[in-house]
């Protein structure tokens, strides 16, 4: 009878809890950056996430073949995100401007807003965008 009423009051408490989406049903969609010159498509890679250049304005486009990538659409730059501890996704960034890879950060600021920071230079160096999600 106990084991029942213990079961039953979880099934009563799981149903009043409410439905949140998981942070990596959040992450996963369209960013673009905050000039609106680059979209990203965020999706599942394997264990972790990676972003890929799904559009970019022409500048973008220059910008990345002066600094060595002859496509930047279809470029992956982010890449091995996986949470950690503190609800934020750690992995690699690639700045196709500079043609460097860094250690990258993405952090969940709402559900339409997320911030991208990548360290180089043993994390001398870092940048931070506040991307928001397109449509």
């Amino acid at each position: 009878m106990k084991r029942i009423l213990a079961k039953s009051a979880l099934a009563l408490l799981a149903a009043a809890l409410p439905v949140t989406a998981s942070a990596e049903a959040v992450l996963t969609g369209q960013w673009k950056n905050p000039k609106g010159s680059v979209v990203v498509r965020l999706t599942p890679c394997g264990n972790a996430f990676c972003g890929i250049v799904v559009n970019a304005s022409e500048h973008a486009r220059e910008t990345a073949r002066k600094g060595g990538t002859p496509n930047l659409v279809g470029t992956r730059i982010l890449s091995g995100l996986r949470r950690s501890g503190d609800g934020s996704f750690r992995g690699q960034v690639f700045d196709p401007k500079r043609n460097i890879h860094a250690p990258a950060t993405v952090r969940m600021l709402g559900p339409d807003a997320l911030s991208v920071e990548g360290c180089a230079f043993l994390g001398l160096v870092c940048k931070e965008q506040r991307w928001t999600r397109v449509g």
